[in-house]
């Protein structure tokens, strides 16, 4: 492993440590270190007909909409695959991972693909620009 995917490493190893917890609020202290202020992200799925739909977030907006949900929902995500491309100063992350209600549980509550973009800044920080999610639901399931 090169020192470029240990830095990126680290970022998405603290991206899934925030998002992870006891019910109530995440501690987001970190999330100026590893997300750059322009970054977006962006939640989607389908509806029960099969429509796709999708929600956007700045960094605000994603902590209160997480903070919201889970307020009174244990959940854990962890990451069971990556697959890391870097060319200059951007790379791009297909980050497979499953949530589940504690970290001991059996059996993951839902599975899903993190798509994650990062970019190398002048002092040669990486940290996420980007990041679009979709779950798994009856139709669409992730090969393992």
């Amino acid at each position: 492993m090169n020192d470029d995917e240990a830095a990126i490493g680290t970022v998405l190893d603290a991206m899934y440590a925030m998002i992870s917890g006891p019910a109530g609020p995440r501690d987001w202290s970190r999330q100026d270190e590893f997300f750059h202020p322009a970054c977006r992200q962006i939640r989607t799925g389908a509806d029960a007909d099969g429509t796709p739909w999708m929600q956007s977030f700045g960094l605000a907006e994603y902590r209160e909409n997480a903070d919201r949900l889970l307020s009174s929902m244990d959940f854990y995500e962890v990451e069971t695959h990556r697959e890391l491309r870097i060319f200059g100063n951007i790379a791009h992350a297909w980050s497979r991972y499953e949530a589940r209600t504690s970290p001991d549980a059996p059996r993951p509550e839902r599975r899903g693909i993190n798509s994650i973009q990062l970019y190398r800044e002048a002092d040669g920080r990486w940290r996420i620009i980007h990041m679009i999610w979709d779950n798994e639901r009856p139709g669409l399931r992730i090969a393992d």
